[in-house]
């Protein structure tokens, strides 16, 4: 396991190698165990599986981008848009220590601009679609909603109501295992991956009481991943506070390292 405390830390200057800053809020992620057979064509090169007690998870989610800015600037169209993902966890050896990231299958936004430069920069997996939000709170409950509808399905909804007082995560949670991820891992051909780092302090999550996802998973994410997630209860639903995010620059992997951890 990588030594997660430098990535923790969020630079006080804009400096040349911060691609984005922004905040990510609401953060409602769903949680389910797949058959990691399904997972392994989509693995960047030289990356491997990254499991929770043995199991391999991907998860739903959907949050806010806030504030947005790249490379220092606020574009218009750019600064506060929703997004929904569909994300699993994977780890890659870098010669000294095992970094902990994410990979996509895929990321949805309602804005092509954003979609286009993350996939030009980054390889990722993002698409446009009609999408809102909701957030509502009080001293006693906290209501969370997304809702999005891409060229091929109806409309998707997920919703989270949760204790509006937040906890931190505990080492060594099922939580810190979702959320404490600091680095994501794009395929850019046989041989290359993409790899970029990002930093956030650690979050708060506000405990879940109720929660539905209603979508056409196999319109969404592909016929493979529809026995795990459509109408299937989430392994756990988790909603976290979120907080000010730096993305960097991405770099190129094309080195195999060996251990045997």
């Amino acid at each position: 396991m990588p030594n997660l405390g430098s990535q923790h830390k969020l630079s006080s200057n804009l400096g040349k190698h911060i691609f984005l800053r922004a905040k990510w809020e609401y953060l409602a992620m769903f949680n389910f165990e797949v058959d990691p057979l399904i997972l392994l064509p989509h693995l960047p090169p030289y990356t491997q599986l990254d499991l929770w007690k043995g199991k391999a998870i991907v998860s739903v989610v959907g949050f806010l981008f806030n504030n947005t800015q790249v490379m220092g600037v606020k574009w218009p169209g750019f600064v506060n848009f929703e997004e929904v993902n569909l994300r699993y966890y994977i780890k890659y050896f870098d010669g000294r220590e095992w970094k902990r990231g994410v990979g996509f299958i895929s990321e949805i936004v309602p804005s092509f601009l954003v979609s286009s430069i993350a996939n030009l920069l980054y390889n990722e997996h993002y698409s446009t679609a009609k999408m809102s939000h909701a957030i509502t709170h009080n001293s006693q409950i906290l209501d969370v909603s997304y809702q999005w509808k891409t060229k091929d399905t109806d409309w998707c909804k997920m919703t989270v109501s949760a204790n509006p007082n937040g906890q931190y995560i505990e080492p060594g949670s099922e939580e810190e295992f979702i959320f404490e991820h600091y680095y994501g891992y794009n395929k850019l051909n046989e041989t290359t991956s993409i790899e970029y780092s990002l930093a956030h302090p650690r979050w708060q999550v506000f405990p879940v009481i109720k929660s539905a996802l209603i979508c056409d998973i196999e319109k969404l994410y592909g016929e493979a991943f529809t026995p795990f997630i459509q109408n299937v209860k989430p392994i756990s639903v988790f909603l976290a506070k979120g907080s000010e995010v730096q993305v960097k620059m991405p770099n190129k992997i094309r080195k195999q390292f060996i251990t045997k951890a």
